[in-house]
């Protein structure tokens, strides 16, 4: 079995490779590979698409490698596991509108828009650690409850129009989505690579899930 993690030129992947290497031993998963070739992500059995970035920035990268959007579309729409992560989360939705109109795999109904906390004293971009609260079961997040700790860096957050597509939220002068998830797809706006326990958890529940 062979987890797949995304390298479309948008993000230091050293630290995801190496949180995902950890947890595939000592879970059994396989092994995990950090690759761009479309037939390497067509050959695999899990994606994790990481970001960092602008919307729009990833959104192009990821266009600009022959065949690299087609195949994890392909991959995804026929039922292979798949994680986004921060930017790659957001690619999810229908649309980010950072810095202009983007589109995005379409996946998760809904917009990326610039976060804009009832408390103007609180800063944007939203960095640091913060706490999950779960507003659905799902089995990627078992093990993790609400109050668990998260580390996020974002300006901009996924808002679903449907609200069962939400499976966290994290308050901020308002609740900011925190992770979405349907059918064999979930994304965190955080970044569990950064975030000890509750992020090596979370991997953990992403190599052994079977949607």
């Amino acid at each position: 079995m062979t987890t797949v993690i995304v390298d479309y030129n948008s993000g230091n992947l050293r630290s995801a490779e190496k949180s995902f290497q950890r947890m595939a031993a000592e879970v059994g998963s396989g092994k995990v590979v950090v690759s761009s070739d479309p037939d390497v992500v067509r050959r695999s059995d899990r994606i994790v698409l990481p970001g960092v970035g602008a919307f729009g920035d990833c959104r192009h990268n990821l266009g600009a490698i022959g065949g690299l959007f087609g195949a994890i579309e392909e991959k995804v729409r026929t039922g292979t596991p798949f994680l986004g992560i921060c930017v790659g989360m957001q690619l999810m939705a229908t649309r980010g509108l950072e810095h202009g109109v983007h589109p995005g795999f379409d996946w998760i109904k809904g917009d990326v828009v610039k976060m804009e906390p009832a408390d103007k004293t609180l800063k944007i971009p939203h960095m640091g650690w913060n706490e999950l609260q779960l507003r659905t079961d799902h089995p990627v997040f078992n093990g993790i409850a609400s109050g668990d700790h998260a580390y996020f860096v974002h300006s901009y957050h996924l808002v679903p129009k449907n609200a069962d597509d939400l499976v966290a939220t994290v308050e901020y002068g308002g609740p900011i989505t925190a992770a979405v998830g349907r059918d064999n797809m979930v994304g965190t706006q955080f970044h569990p690579e950064k975030s000890q326990k509750t992020g090596l958890r979370l991997i953990a529940n992403f190599l052994r899930w079977v949607p």
